[in-house]
């Protein structure tokens, strides 16, 4: 049976299209994140010298920024007050804040497309906000689009991308990886520095995360596309095409 390993969490529905992909093909799907999230300390955070009541509008590329800024907020005795603004990347991470405040009762704003840059146009109407993107420190360095139509704000590390080690004598025995951070791709290099991809079919989601898969001199074989505008879309498209050998760690 063919395995494709899919380096996220386990979904907790199972009316998963992973699932369904495993019905329909005969495959079986393993859910093994290569990486995990650590969340700075109230010290770390600090070190950056960034005092949170200083900003009046925070930008989320992603939830789990979310939970490490209301985190931070906690551990640093921040009240966030009520007139904080929230620009999120996309309405399904607008709708995780209904976690931590009352969603009706706040100025929040997201991007209809799920990109960045069409943010770009709400946060310039609001050009007297002083803002705060929450970020990872893997994407601390890197541009976006804010940064191309100079917009103002501050990078706040958060959290980090971390390699969650596998074990010394555990196998990487899949027909298919599927990976959606750079992170992700150096954590395989890191935890298998022998990895040969022979005819490993390997999935990429995202820009950095495709050029990620370049750089380690690994072939992109799927990948989000407007004819499959998701990962389960885009391994079925691969599925379909042919039947992928064993992954071979030398």
């Amino acid at each position: 049976m063919m395995r494709i390993l899919v380096s996220q969490p386990k979904p907790t529905t199972e009316k998963s299209p992973y699932f369904d992909l495993e019905k329909k093909y005969d495959v079986e799907v393993v859910f093994r994140p290569f990486i995990k999230i650590m969340g700075l300390t109230a010290k770390e955070f600090r070190q950056q010298r960034l005092m949170l009541p200083d900003y009046t509008a925070v930008i989320f590329t992603a939830r789990t920024a979310i939970d490490h800024y209301f985190r931070l907020c906690k551990e640093t005795r921040f009240t966030v007050p009520d007139t904080q603004k929230y620009f999120c990347v996309s309405e399904q991470v607008a709708n995780y804040l209904q976690k931590y405040i009352i969603y009706r009762k706040r100025k929040i704003f997201f991007a209809e497309s799920g990109k960045l840059e069409d943010l770009v146009p709400l946060i310039q109407k609001h050009n007297k906000e002083k803002y705060m993107m929450a970020v990872s420190d893997v994407h601390n360095d890197q541009p976006n689009a804010l940064d191309e139509h100079g917009i103002t704000y501050v990078k706040a590390v958060m959290y980090r991308t971390v390699s969650n080690d596998f074990a010394p004598d555990e196998p990487l025995d899949y027909d298919m990886l599927c990976f959606f951070s750079p992170a992700g791709v150096k954590s395989l290099k890191s935890n298998f520095p022998d990895f040969k991809q022979g005819k490993v079919g390997i999935a990429a989601m995202g820009k950095s995360t495709i050029d990620a898969v370049k750089e380690a001199g690994l072939r992109l074989d799927a990948t989000i596309t407007p004819d499959t505008p998701s990962m389960p879309a885009a391994i079925e498209k691969y599925l379909k095409k042919k039947r992928v050998p064993k992954a071979v760690v030398a």
